[in-house]
């Protein structure tokens, strides 16, 4: 029998698929039926209780192509949903797998799931990348059915029905264009006739297939909906079915798809198997020595790189079409379409692609490399290639793939070595206190400017601002905190030009971003200060806003006597493309020279925080050190420019905001996703705030300031200042430029399956763009920004098509995501949040950080959409919600015609708390043991004299024993007071970090935690003198069985509450007193006391008396405790 992924020549076509009603060969009998293009034979596919009779064969489709059973005389189908309810009555046999298996004896049939083993036919799908079968179940704590969660997970997107389904074995696909992207196909109904048409989510109504068949795309569906299958397509297994099927979790189903990529052959049984479990060891809060550092650090890098490579190599693309031309500089440029939304690689400007292509006709296969130098709105890559030699005759059929190169995590390796083996790397009091150990705080006797601390070509410097230098140049440590809009980078270049003046030696300023050095470099200038900003030299060939004054171009625009050989050579090289041996050895040296001139001279030296590891730096020592966005870098990444000599360090950033990028889970997990600003927060050194913000209308800071910042924020500007003249938008509250636009269109998975998007609101973005065009703002002032990379594809896609200004205005404008946005401004912002659904949550739109951040990019005014009944679910959005539905600015109807909206909010699953959300609090932090205790407990085991086995000589402290340590883990925990579950005094959350003190020695490490640690002056030159807390026992938690309650919060001293006198006597918190094991009430009202505890219970790791048995709690610094509360 012909194949049902019916093709035509060289056209894949994907069947329309048909119902009949009204069979006269049963009552309620209905048939699936379909035309095989290769034979023209129909093929009908049925599970029902009658076999029904066959469909007229002289019915076609307008098209010719397609023939389907003859519509219901008198039944009329004018939406999708009519089609799709009627699918739904499809009748199967339920004991179909049973009879199945008893044919096939016991064993299970190899379409079984292969995560459940669910094996009935007409719910299972075939991925046709890694051939292994999956059902449509949706298994307890899984996000999705079985084959959904597989497809995203292992990144596939095609899939075959099984051949005794009643669809038979089709492979589902695009019937107008062969798409078998599933994440992207959906069904429209076909007008005259009783049918549905698989279709792709991008088709264009101008396609032939589209018209030949009358279709109404405004009724197009997904096949996904709720991840998982529509049930008529694929069918949901009956429940005693999924009584008998594999019990299976998240967690072993993630270990699985990990294990599949190594041994495809893998069972669920190999999971049982040693190694199989293994995760990174956490990172810590102290650290013994440099050595343990690197230790620590090291295979989490390494394990990052390796998964960054995997990623990056696997992301090609093939049959890409080249559009070929020639440069300025006389090189080749190849033009192509690289669409984001199809894969996970974020392409930028300076990264190494590969071409390759198989010439026809036996000829010689060809390849070259080249640097991506330009990416616009429309997605389309410019890639300069490296090679004269390309085959510029052919356009059509090469093959991208990504260069990856491990540069970066090179230097960040060569950087902890460097901490660890060179004493010079850092000052010994910069040592300890990045190791964690305690020490007298320095102050450095630096003579304060004389003429205050405003510089010439910077604005004046606010009392906060002032604050910040002032403080700043007194200590060899420092960390300043930046809310969006207080003028950090103006503070930070103001710092720098003080440090240079001051301490009259070079200044080394990194940060993560280029664009955050250049807007550095820039604003440091601005100064009189002589700036270098040092480029990767494979980003040299591209623009910047600071290009005159990068080392590049400073060494090719030089002008001193001699120079005339060199810029003769540069000549020949630009004309040439090269030189030969000998001129290039002469080329290099001079440029060499030049180069380390031109750096001496400098007063301050620019680069990101990888590239001040460039060998160019490598003979520089910087005593100071500054960096910017140290929120957003690895601590890795941190440590590379402050080896480079640095005796006093300031970070700047704002860990309420986004934190570093980390792809690999277990790697962000173990706590490489917590930057080193974060970690010497939780070692209490305090940062400064910058409190006045100059870029929102005052409206528009209310609610971040109240509730990322415990509205200390001021306003440097006036509402009427902010209050952008000459447009005429539909404010609700004129005086107030913001508003909350209710949609409630469903989410849906995007083309990349591991994303979202919803069309809705898509469609409305594109009319509130075009009001704003209208009213005469320009492209360059709007920003649209949406979490999902899936929505930022399909707004600029739906903008195009849908837009009734010129199509070049909306390819002006950007569309973005959030992350991508951070330390970026607009004056006009449109948030589209995207999720919507009934079940599904609403993902990591839920981060408070990724919220921050997005409420923080607009000037004038603000415009968020979304549903609100899901997103009130939420705690933090709901108070969102509310806050600007009482200020009149919740609203739906037309764009023309707002009115209040009257959807009712949803009760939050908790109320808001900003301890619970990690936004402030004393150190409420929950701790639990540490997974890694066998592997710490052989690596670190105590000597009889108190100290471990070491690494390269170094002794161990007793009182690091990680075999008894403590982890931190981000777990939400309803607090009270300005209690913190998984966050600090700062309020940020935590990665699972490892305590170095054990539950008896705590007490003492109170104590010594204030005693003074190295020389005699206290200035702790070496970093060899470390003080080590004797061993002890006792103190507020019994050395006896740990079976500690909830002792968190707030409560009031009484003799049966001795735990309680450590904390502030004011509320009322539940208590479990260690030694009674007395319980008392969490919080004052007692109705919500039950509300707090029932997920716990229901989780079953606490009972009804708040004693908890998995979670256990030590005291910190200030001698508070933190709790083990649930979820």
């Amino acid at each position: 029998m012909a194949s049902r992924a019916f093709s035509q020549g060289s056209q894949s076509q994907g069947g329309a698929y048909g119902l009949a009603g009204g069979d006269p060969g049963g009552r309620g009998s209905q048939t699936l039926s379909f035309l095989d293009f290769d034979t023209q034979e129909d093929y009908h596919y049925s599970e029902l209780s009658q076999t029904p009779s066959w469909a007229d064969p002289a019915t076609q489709l307008p098209s010719g192509h397609q023939h389907v059973g003859p519509p219901t005389p008198g039944r009329s189908y004018d939406a999708a949903n009519d089609v799709a309810a009627s699918l739904g009555e499809l009748r199967f046999d339920e004991n179909f797998d049973e009879e199945r298996s008893e044919e096939q004896g016991k064993d299970i049939p190899e379409w079984a799931c292969a995560y459940c083993g669910i094996h009935s036919a007409a719910c299972v799908v075939k991925c046709l990348t890694t051939g292994k079968w999956f059902c449509n179940s949706r298994l307890a704590g899984l996000a999705g059915s079985c084959a959904v969660v597989h497809l995203v997970k292992s990144k596939c997107k095609e899939v075959q029905l099984h051949k005794d389904s009643p669809l038979g074995d089709t492979i589902l696909e695009c019937y107008a264009s062969g798409t078998r992207n599933i994440f992207a196909l959906g069904f429209v109904p076909v007008k005259s006739e009783n049918t549905v048409v698989l279709l792709s989510r991008e088709i264009q109504p101008s396609h032939p297939a589209i018209r030949d068949l009358d279709l109404d795309l405004h009724l197009w569906q997904p096949i996904i909906e709720e991840r998982a299958f529509v049930p008529w397509l694929v069918r949901e297994p009956a429940e005693q079915e999924v009584m008998r099927a594999r019990q299976i979790t998240v967690q072993q189903i993630n270990k699985l798809e990990e294990l599949w990529k190594l041994d495809p052959n893998a069972s669920v049984d190999d999971l049982d198997k040693p190694g199989v479990d293994e995760e990174p060891q956490p990172v810590a809060l102290k650290y013994e020595d440099a050595y343990e550092y690197q230790h620590v650090f090291g295979p989490l890098i390494k394990m990052e790189a390796e998964y960054d490579k995997a990623v990056k190599v696997s992301q090609s693309k093939d049959n890409i079409t080249i559009r070929w031309d020639v440069g300025l500089n006389k090189k080749f440029v190849a033009y192509f379409y690289f669409s984001k939304d199809d894969n996970e690689l974020r392409l930028m400007p300076g990264d190494e692609l590969r071409l390759r292509h198989n010439c026809p006709n036996n000829g010689p296969a060809w390849e070259g490399v080249g640097q991506v130098i330009r990416l616009d709105a429309t997605e389309e890559v410019a890639l300069e290639m490296k090679s004269a030699n390309v085959p510029e005759d052919v356009k059509v059929g090469y093959v991208v793939e990504y260069v990856w190169k491990s540069t970066s995590f090179d230097r960040m390796q060569t950087a902890m070595k460097t901490f660890a083996v060179d004493e010079t790397s850092v000052s010994g009091y910069l040592y300890h206190k990045l190791l964690g150990h305690d020490l007298t705080t320095q102050n450095l006797k630096v003579p304060m400017p004389s003429g205050g601390f405003s510089v010439k070509g910077l604005p004046e410097l606010n009392h906060s601002q002032v604050m910040a230098v002032k403080s700043v140049l007194q200590q060899p440590l420092s960390l300043i905190q930046g809310p969006p809009g207080t003028g950090k980078t103006v503070t930070t270049a103001a710092i720098v030009y003080h440090l240079s003046t001051l301490c009259h030696s070079q200044v080394l300023v990194a940060a993560p971003s280029n664009v955050a050095v250049d807007q550095l470099a820039e604003k440091i200038s601005a100064t009189g200060l002589k700036v270098v900003r040092v480029c990767a030299k494979s980003r040299e060939a591209l623009g910047t806003p600071v290009e005159h004054l990068t080392l590049h171009y400073q060494v090719a625009h030089l002008r001193i006597p001699g120079k005339q050989e060199f810029q003769k050579l540069q000549q020949l090289k630009e004309e040439k493309g090269e030189l030969d041996a000998a001129d290039e050895k002469k080329y290099k040296a001079l440029r060499r020279l030049y180069e380390r001139e031109i750096l001496q001279n400098a007063d301050v030296v620019c680069c990101t925080c990888v590239g001040a590891g460039d060998p160019r730096l490598s003979h520089f020592r910087f005593k100071q050190v500054l960096i910017d966005e140290a929120t957003q870098a690895t601590e890795p990444e941190c440590l590379i420019p402050m080896v480079m000599g640095a005796k006093q360090v300031v970070l700047v950033g704002d860990h309420c905001q986004l934190g570093p990028v980390v792809m690999h889970k277990a790697v962000s997990k173990a706590g490489l996703s917590q930057s080193l600003f974060e970690r010497l927060m939780l070692l209490g050194i305090k940062p400064i705030r910058l409190q006045v913000q100059y870029r929102m209308h005052p409206c528009l800071s209310e609610f971040p300031s109240d509730t990322f910042y415990e509205g200390s924020l001021q306003n440097g500007v006036s509402e009427g200042s902010r209050i952008y003249p000459g447009v005429h938008f539909p404010w609700p509250v004129p005086e107030k430029p913001i508003m909350f636009y209710v949609q409630m269109g469903s989410e849906e998975i995007s083309a990349s399956g591991t994303s979202y998007l919803n069309r809705t609101e898509a469609i409305c973005v594109e009319k509130i763009v075009t009001t704003f065009l209208t009213g005469g703002v320009k492209p360059a002032q709007i920003g649209v920004i949406t979490p999902y990379e899936g929505q930022r594809a399909h707004v600029m896609s739906v903008m195009l098509r849908m837009g009734t200004q010129n199509p070049q205005l909306y390819r002006e404008m950007e569309v973005a995501s959030v992350d991508s946005f951070q330390g970026r401004e607009k004056d006009f912002i449109i948030l589209s949040c995207v999720r919507s659904n009934e079940r599904q949550g609403i993902g990591f739109l839920s981060d408070t950080k990724r919220l921050n951040v997005a409420l923080t990019r607009a000037r004038y005014g603000l415009v968020v959409l979304g549903n609100p009944k899901v997103l009130s679910r939420d705690p933090l959005w709901n108070k969102l919600l509310n806050h600007v539905k009482d200020r009149g600015c919740l609203v739906e109807g037309p764009l023309k015609n707002l009115k209040p909206s009257l959807v009712q909010l949803s009760k939050p699953s908790k109320l808001f708390d900003r301890g619970a959300f990690g936004l402030g609090g004393a150190f409420s932090t929950r701790f639990r043991p540490s997974d890694r205790a066998t592997k710490d407990e052989k690596r670190d085991t105590p000597t009889a004299n108190g100290s471990g086995s070491g690494s390269q000589g170094s002794a161990r402290h007793s009182s690091r024993s990680p075999s008894r340590g403590y982890t931190p883990t981000a777990t939400s925990n309803p607090g009270a007071g300005n209690s913190l579950a998984n966050g600090n005094l700062a309020g940020f959350p935590l990665p699972a970090v490892q305590s170095p003190y054990t539950i008896p020695e705590m007490s003492t490490v109170q104590e010594s935690l204030h005693k003074t640690t190295g020389s005699k002056d206290g200035s702790s030159s070496s970093r060899h003198k470390t003080s080590t807390p004797p061993p002890a026992s006792g103190g507020p938690i019994s050395s006896g069985p740990l079976s500690n309650g909830m002792v968190t919060g707030r409560g009031n001293y009484t003799a049966q509450n001795p735990a309680s006198q450590i904390l502030p006597a004011t509320g009322s918190a539940m208590f479990t007193d260690l030694n009674t094991q007395a319980t008392f009430d969490f919080l004052d009202d007692l109705n919500s006391q039950d509300q707090m505890l029932s997920q716990g219970i229901a989780d079953g790791f606490m009972d009804r008396s708040g004693n908890d048995s998995l979670y256990h709690t030590q005291p910190l610094e200030d001698g508070s405790s933190l709790g083990g509360l649930g979820k």
